[in-house]
């Protein structure tokens, strides 16, 4: 079992940053690729950007590309995305999940931490 909780989230104005974090416990965590989705009320949860388990991988949403840069820290068990030039459309609750590396499916989630950006 893998247990996630984030932190991070906030409300900002256009064009600002916020630096979102998930902290993680249970299964070895450098085992784990690490993910962020994000959802809006109404609409399915997509992908954010996420990270394979030794950092040196990522991928990223085009939406997010060049705003957005996730990072891990294997030896404080911990996942971040930075979040910079902000923009209304992502507003949404931002979600922390995680994978074995082996396995398609995320399968361990957070509780999510809602981020507002105001226009």
């Amino acid at each position: 079992q893998v247990q996630l909780e984030e932190s991070g989230g906030g409300l900002v104005q256009a064009g600002g940053s916020l630096r979102l974090s998930c902290a993680a416990s249970g299964r070895t965590f450098s085992m784990l690729t690490m993910a962020w989705f994000r959802q809006v009320p109404g609409k399915e949860r997509e992908f954010v950007a996420a990270i394979s388990w030794s950092g040196g991988d990522t991928d990223y949403a085009d939406s997010v590309k060049g705003r957005f840069t996730i990072s891990r820290d294997n030896a404080k068990n911990m996942v971040n995305l930075q979040m910079n030039s902000l923009k209304a459309e992502d507003t949404a609750v931002y979600y922390c999940a995680a994978r074995g590396r082996f396995v398609t499916t995320y399968l361990y989630w957070g509780q999510g931490t809602q981020v507002t950006v105001s226009s």
